[in-house]
């Protein structure tokens, strides 16, 4: 029996933990105590990771589209149909009528590989990450404001805090490690404060509980500031030193009002005034929020930094942002360019000597033009000029739904996808190509706090399958490419020359301690737990306009908001072939078994409407039918519509791009 060390891949925690080993089976896990980001904790993902490598419904060889049927195939001749279609679109179409998605799961290695197979062999910029397709992520806002797009501090930092912020994020549900670590630094002395619109285990425990009608996240923070601003709280010295645009933001900031704002947000305006006050007052604080939240708009994610830069919240111990990356490896893929504007390393594709230095690296002429969004590829009104589409270890049915899938996949002349498990997606796919599982393969991925870490190998997959970065170096050389890879570790060496913060992350110092947080350069080999402690960087203030004031519809009284990160989890490709997960997660479709919106108690039971009971959603161009889970989580006048409703959703929003909009709705019980 064998134990080692590994690092957990279902979130973008990074937890640390044991894998135990019996004949060539991971048959138990245990946390590792000393790991810096979990500390002996895992959650019940992490318990039974090791489930999926053992699942009996994964697949074992390629499967190759003939006469309609998928049928099992050899590897060379499933990658030479590959290599030839791709070569024949790109002919006929052009090159950017080939397109490359992946998902947030796969590994740093897997996605370099990808991209660069798209930029250098393709030719083309058509590539993105599949949260991109329905959640806002705070890439360009971050980039934009502080010239970094990661978490600016660690999730070991909270211990010195003085005030936590937790906004719009469910941490008890979606990343209990982290929701520990938050009630940890508050047993420590911190003031815990979350905000946002539904009440949670964690919101529970606070010092200070703002549940705000949603939407009204800028007008909130707005407010904030400007109560800052008029008690001259403001860390003047760090705002002149450090940040520009500062005269611009002030001006915005006094058109906000403190009793508009506590109207909008429908909480009371002393709650609002000492909130800022507490906030402005700490020594250090930090504000953690979700990259993965739909239902915000980027100027509710500016508002969010400009509270940290108002208040010299950057650059120290205990204090910061911690933008949490849901998916394991978010942040991996974006550092590696799996951004169709972006190249690894976040320069824009459009950035002349950013090209040329990568074109020396990967000897070939990269294309100038930003890429198609993911969006574009899956979402509504997607794109008919894209003719072939490789997908990596993303299910797009369980984002986009199996029909509006089946209907975006039909004009295709190729579909790749690389899977572990015969997915609703795979199964209209031309060539399936299946991948290796955790603890099969040794890789790297980045967490939510840039913590770059190995995922071990501790068992050998079934005879014949082939690592995911692999078989793309195998296409590759297909189609004419001089890719030499034999190992990952040779794949990263490569990484640290084209991502300079990543040009000290070898394996060799990976495998010394629990992974490196970037910047991890040669240098500076031991990584940067905070950034921004010189006092080098300069940040941006962002002139955040004031939001029109919503107006009450007494016809209409209720406001719909909808929301991905609640009940993600159930939806997984992974949750659902892990027979304990499946059990875990699915609890609530033994009550709801067609999906559930939900109602406040209060609301309902003035409505007369009871738990379970079917409910009709009226807006005033459209109806939809539902049943109501009636909690008092959600806030009084607001009704919570998951995002696995896609029905609902594509009724009452009439397949509108924008999914934060709030829609005035009515609720009425449907006839016995």
């Amino acid at each position: 029996m064998a134990h080692r060390l590994t690092t957990c891949t279902y979130c973008g925690v990074g937890c640390g933990l044991y894998l135990e080993t019996s004949d060539n089976r991971v048959i138990g896990v245990y946390p590792s105590v000393s790991h810096p980001t979990n500390q002996g904790k895992i959650c019940v993902r992490g318990w039974h990771v090791h489930e999926i490598a053992s699942s009996a419904e994964r697949l074992k060889k390629p499967l190759l589209k003939k006469h309609g049927e998928l049928e099992e195939a050899e590897w060379d001749e499933a990658f030479e149909f590959v290599a030839a279609r791709l070569q024949q679109i790109r002919k006929r179409h052009g090159p950017d009528a080939i397109a490359f998605l992946n998902s947030p799961r796969c590994s740093n290695e897997d996605t370099y590989l990808l991209q660069k197979l798209a930029r250098a062999v393709i030719g083309t910029n058509n590539v993105d990450q599949g949260s991109g397709v329905f959640c806002n992520n705070s890439i360009d806002v971050l980039l934009e404001m502080t010239g970094v797009a990661a978490a600016s501090t660690s999730l070991a930092d909270l211990a010195q805090s003085d005030v936590v912020v937790v906004d719009g994020v469910d941490l008890g549900r979606r990343m209990p490690t982290v929701g520990g670590a938050v009630i940890r630094a508050k047993l420590r002395g911190a003031k815990l404060m979350v905000i946002g619109t539904r009440r949670h285990r964690v919101a529970e425990n606070a010092d200070r509980f703002l549940q705000i009608r949603p939407g009204t996240e800028v007008p909130l923070y707005g407010a904030m500031a400007k109560v800052i601003v008029d008690r001259g709280l403001m860390d003047l010295g760090f705002v002149k030193a450090r940040c520009r645009n500062y005269e611009d933001f002030l001006q915005q900031v006094r058109e906000y009002d403190l009793l508009h704002a506590a109207e909008a947000c429908g909480i009371p305006a002393e709650a609002i005034e000492g909130a800022a006050v507490e906030f402005a007052h700490a020594r250090a604080a930090t504000l953690l929020y979700s990259t993965s939240m739909e239902a915000r708009s980027r100027d509710t994610i500016r508002a969010v930094v400009n509270l940290a830069l108002l208040t010299g919240n950057m650059g120290k111990p205990g204090a910061g942002i911690l933008a949490l990356s849901e998916q394991n490896n978010l942040q991996g893929v974006c550092d590696m360019g799996m951004l169709p504007d972006r190249l690894p390393g976040y320069r824009r594709v459009d950035d002349a000597s950013a090209r040329a230095e990568l074109e020396t690296l990967w000897q070939a002429k990269l294309p100038s033009a930003p890429g198609l969004q993911a969006g574009s590829l899956l979402g509504n009104g997607a794109d008919s000029h894209v003719k072939g589409l490789w997908v990596c270890q993303y299910d797009p049915a369980s984002a986009a739904g199996l029909e509006e899938t089946a209907g975006l996949f039909r004009n295709r002349e190729l579909l790749v996808i690389q899977q572990l498990f015969m997915t609703e997606a795979a199964r209209l796919a031309d060539v399936v190509l299946p991948t290796t599982a955790y603890g099969e393969e040794e890789v790297s991925f980045t967490s939510t706090e840039r913590r770059i870490q190995l995922a071990q190998k501790v068992i050998e997959p079934a005879p014949g399958l082939i690592p995911a970065w692999q078989q793309l170096t195998r296409v590759a050389r297909l189609l004419g490419a001089n890719w030499d890879y034999t190992s990952a570790a040779q794949v990263m060496e490569e990484i640290g020359k084209a991502v300079p913060f990543y040009s000290g992350a070898s394996y060799e110092n990976l495998e010394r301690e629990y992974g490196r947080q970037w910047p991890c350069t040669k240098d500076r080999p031991l990584g940067t737990r905070y950034l921004f402690a010189d006092n080098g960087t300069k940040f941006k203030f962002a002139a955040v306009p004031r939001p029109p004031q919503i107006a009450n519809a007494t016809e209409f009284p209720f406001r719909l908001f909808f929301g991905s990160s609640l009940y993600y989890w159930a939806q997984d490709v992974l949750v659902r072939h892990s027979e304990t997960l499946k059990r875990e997660y699915r609890v609530l479709w033994l009550d709801y078994p067609q999906g559930f919106v939900e109602i406040n108690s209060e609301d309902a039971k003035q409505l007369g409407i009871r738990d379970g009971q079917k409910v009709r959603l009226r807006t005033e161009a459209a109806a939809a039918e539902a049943t109501a889970r009636v909690t008092p989580e959600v806030m009084s006048g607001t009704i919570f519509v998951p995002y696995f409703l896609r029905e609902v959703e594509k009724k009452l929003l009439h397949n509108a791009a924008d999914r934060s909009q709030l829609v005035p709705v009515r609720l009425e019980k449907e006839a016995a």
